[in-house]
């Protein structure tokens, strides 16, 4: 890349970093800086992915005063909460205490109550995890965690992946390729949060993946339905579902369980099961995708043939179909269903996480909850590649089994995992030593001092 390609010019006291069509938006605080001799970016961390976990990673990482890069190949920020449509991000709060803070759940509580709406009584012990989700607006979340990135002085760079990564003395050289947009970062630490652990694949480290995996769901909400012909006629119209699978005009799927008053009654739109969702690559997301939606349009054909279906629409509907499961690390550690189970506390623990074993198969979902009481825990070796340095997970990839994993998946969980990630990368940068190697009482007292919910042993 020609030097004279990159431009800095100053807006409004902000920094704004053009290169070759791409443009990282950052406050002055700390922009990526550039090698007047080499061309290229020299940042601290690189963030990759800027779902639930990689936007708080790169929030806290910008907000320890780290040059911090987010590369995030879609449109905007939030990933499962807010492409995949799933907006009751949880669990923050388990046995009427809460156990995640920090970050995510500041945004959370924002979004909340600039849509003026009112957070639920956590206090309350609820045996069931559903009520302890939080209804969110998705859009206006990822809009937050945008301006949360910005204030942080994260440079955004949406549209973008990681094409190659090769390990230098310094760390890691990272070629960036995206829409019009070629350029290399050199950074000292990378936090991969693509939930696919897609860096971790490129540099030839374990990852595991079974032959199946969970179903992922095309997030739909229909309107215009006649409620009350509806209620009055649900036989007949579970009835009209059956025959309608039989004959193939719907499929087995269309619905999590087969109840047709599911999808119609639902105001959240997880309420299909794709099978053989798969995100790994481009070509896998795009059979994904036609999947999702040509279950979302036979479902809709559907219902405008039921009794009170007439003008059945669509009220909202995700462009893209959210995967639950794909690839996991081998790590340092491996959280065990058992060690979930037990909410076993690990020596290295970071963060918490709380939600039942909830598996996604063929014929549904059954949620296992935990016993009264438990609480698990994540540790800092389970978000560690085996053999790894200068290289931390974050999210739903994290070293596991895919029961633990069916259960340390969830929101707030990554989001704590992105926030304690980043300031182990952070200490470690600054330091010149591995994420392994930095002292966890040094760890613990920043995400103290950022509000964030240290495993206590007590």
């Amino acid at each position: 890349m020609n030097r004279r390609n990159f431009i800095k010019s100053k807006v409004a006291g902000t920094a704004i970093l053009a290169s070759s069509g791409l443009v990282c938006k950052a406050t002055a605080k700390n922009p990526p800086a550039v090698n007047e001799h080499t061309s290229i970016l020299d940042v601290d961390v690189l963030v990759v992915g800027g779902g639930s976990a990689g936007h708080v990673a790169a929030i806290q990482a910008g907000r320890l005063g780290a040059k911090t890069v987010l590369l995030e190949r879609n449109s905007q920020l939030g990933g499962t909460t807010t492409t995949g449509g799933v907006c009751f991000p949880g669990l923050f709060h388990a046995w009427g205490k809460q156990v995640i803070s920090g970050i995510g759940w500041d945004l959370v509580k924002k979004s909340v109550e600039i849509d003026g709406r009112k957070l639920q009584d956590f206090t309350i012990n609820h045996r069931s995890h559903v009520p302890n989700h939080v209804q969110l607006n998705g859009q206006l979340y990822s809009l937050l965690a945008e301006e949360s990135c910005l204030d942080a002085g994260v440079s955004l760079a949406y549209y973008q992946f990681p094409e190659k990564v090769t390990q230098i003395p310094e760390g890691w050289m990272v070629d960036v390729r995206g829409q019009g947009v070629s350029y290399q970062l050199r950074c000292k630490q990378i936090i991969d949060c693509s939930g696919n652990a897609t860096v971790v694949g490129m540099l030839g480290f374990e990852r595991l993946r079974g032959d199946e995996r969970q179903p992922g769901t095309h997030v739909v909400i229909f309107k215009g339905l006649n409620m009350a012909m509806v209620n009055k006629n649900a036989k007949q119209i579970q009835q009209m579902y059956d025959n309608a699978i039989k004959e193939g005009r719907l499929q087995k799927g269309d619905t999590w369980s087969g109840n047709v008053m599911q999808p119609i009654r639902s105001t959240r739109g997880n309420v299909n099961h794709i099978f053989g969702a798969d995100s790994t690559d481009a070509a896998t997301q795009t059979q994904t995708n036609l999947a999702g939606r040509k279950s979302v349009l036979r479902m809709l054909k559907f219902l405008k043939t039921i009794p009170g279906g007439k003008n059945a629409s669509i009220d909202r509907m995700m462009n893209e179909t959210a995967t639950r499961e794909t690839f996991r690390i081998e790590g340092e550690s491996t959280i065990t269903v058992n060690d979930y189970q037990n909410g076993r506390i690990f020596d290295d623990a970071l963060c918490y996480s709380f939600y039942p074993i909830d598996l996604h198969t063929k014929d549904g979902v059954v949620p296992k909850h935990l016993k009264r009481g438990v609480v698990p825990t994540i540790p800092r070796g389970s978000l560690i590649p085996k053999g790894s340095k200068n290289l931390m997970v974050a999210g739903r990839c994290l070293s596991s089994d895919r029961y633990a994993n069916s259960a340390a998946r969830v929101q707030a969980s990554c989001m704590g995992m992105g926030q304690a990630a980043a300031c182990t990368a952070v200490l470690a940068a600054k330091s010149s030593i591995t994420p392994k190697e930095v002292p966890l009482d040094d760890i613990y007292s920043l995400l103290r001092e950022h509000g964030a919910i240290v495993p206590s042993k007590s």
